[in-house]
């Protein structure tokens, strides 16, 4: 028996057919377009990670345990001596009541990120500004300070732990842009719940840049607001990403950085939570770090945006370092 259909009824009949079959082709493709708008920022980079287990390690009369992510000390690695200006990251553990003695240093941005613990600084310098009211002599930095030091034409200091308790944090050291820099030091606190919303600047170039004047050395006026200068085209920020939240970093922070384009960008992962924490990069399958990994990320050009995704069981603090 033949039924003849209406317009109408016939319209209806294919929209009832082709509905369910049109919402899959609709939803294949919306989720295909935000997956390549999600990942699409760094589609370029070359993303290497860096095994905690392949870092120079080294332990010194029971006081210190160190690794090594670039050349230091008896630990050296052709492969690995810098990464841009770079020079230095040392992940360090010091037992109570002990430390580094008084030592030298010219020609290098110093900086130490404090992960958990005390450590004393003392140094060569008698000006402290206003971080230096716990004492003429030295600073005390606790969890969330960051203490840098210019080298310059030459200081002495010394990093001791005079708590009862160990201390570990982040030794990183950067190349200056130009040598015979007069020496220099700073101290600032960065606040643990803004690192939790966000990537926290924590270094950028001084606004003068390497032809700064004694007066524009003095103010040391950073290109972004409430960071540390840094005498190299650099950028550091830090943040504290819970499980299943992602992060993101515009590559040399914007317009913070002279050289704009082949970034050099290196994420670390702290030892912090017993092996529990956990991140992917670029929503990568292939650049998942766990606690001590870290990773070289070239190709990226300033303005670009890097993801960083928290997937393992505990909170992740993650360390950017981000230079020419």
């Amino acid at each position: 028996m033949h039924i003849a259909l209406n317009p109408f009824s016939t319209l209806l009949y294919s929209l009832i057919i082709l509905t369910p079959l049109i919402f899959f082709i609709t939803k294949a493709i919306f989720s295909n377009n935000i997956s390549i708008e999600m990942s699409k920022p760094l589609a370029h980079a070359s993303i290497v990670a860096r095994r905690s287990s392949e870092r120079g390690y080294a332990e010194h009369g029971g006081w210190l345990k160190t690794f090594h992510t670039f050349s230091f000390a008896n630990y050296y690695d052709h492969k690995f001596n810098q990464f841009g200006s770079l020079r230095v990251l040392n992940e360090d553990r010091v037992a109570a009541r002990n430390g580094f003695p008084t030592h030298p240093h010219r020609d290098a941005e110093i900086f130490s990120y404090i992960l958990s613990g005390e450590l004393t600084h003392r140094d060569s310098m008698i000006k402290k500004g206003a971080e230096g009211a716990q004492g003429k002599q030295f600073y005390r930095m606790k969890r969330g300070d960051v203490q840098f030091t210019t080298g310059g034409t030459g200081i002495a200091h010394s990093e001791q732990n005079e708590s009862n308790k160990p201390v570990h944090f982040l030794q990183i050291w950067a190349l200056p842009w130009k040598y015979g820099l007069k020496p220099n030091y700073h101290t600032r606190t960065f606040d643990e719940a803004a690192k939790r919303q966000g990537f926290v600047h924590i270094l950028s170039p001084l606004a003068a840049g390497p032809d700064a004047t004694a007066a524009e050395e003095e103010a040391a006026v950073p290109k972004i607001p409430e960071t540390i200068p840094i005498h190299a085209d650099f950028v550091m920020g830090a943040g504290i990403i819970e499980p299943e939240k992602t992060f993101q970093w515009t590559v040399g922070a914007g317009d913070a950085v002279t050289q704009k384009r082949k970034r050099n960008v290196y994420i670390h992962l702290p030892m912090t939570k017993g092996g529990k924490a956990k991140i992917r990069l670029d929503f990568r399958d292939n650049a998942i770090l766990e606690e001590g990994d870290g990773a070289f990320i070239t190709g990226v050009n300033a303005g670009d945006v890097l993801s960083v995704e928290s997937v393992g069981e505990a909170e992740a603090e993650v360390v950017v370092l981000d230079s020419n």
